[in-house]
């Protein structure tokens, strides 16, 4: 079983809508990977009192980004800041990609 960690846009999304599109992306990886994963979770909620939350979070992602044997790229990823960071990162140091299609409906 990969471990999965996931990037997504989150900015503008409640928490429901945030939840479901990982539980969607799990299902698209197992999809794609042929076997079941075990989530890295990286949906935080409450930060210290910082000056840029966004950096904190992201801070907080690249180190489980480093347990991960798998990332997947949920849609439109390419438009936020975190996520392209993340996936530099994902690049850079070999954790293999899934980038979501989006030919599917």
């Amino acid at each position: 079983m990969k471990k999965l960690f996931i990037s997504q846009p989150m900015k503008g999304k409640t928490d429901e809508e945030i939840l479901a599109e990982r539980q969607r992306a799990i299902e698209k990886a197992e999809e794609q990977l042929g076997e079941k994963v075990e989530l890295i979770d990286s949906f935080f909620q409450g930060a210290p009192e910082v000056k840029t939350k966004g950096l904190y979070y992201l801070g907080k992602s690249l180190e489980l980004l480093a347990a991960a044997d798998v990332a997947f790229f949920c849609k439109n990823w390419e438009n936020y800041r975190g996520c392209k960071v993340e996936n530099t990162c994902a690049i850079e140091y070999g954790v293999p990609l899934v980038i979501e299609d989006y030919e599917e409906k």
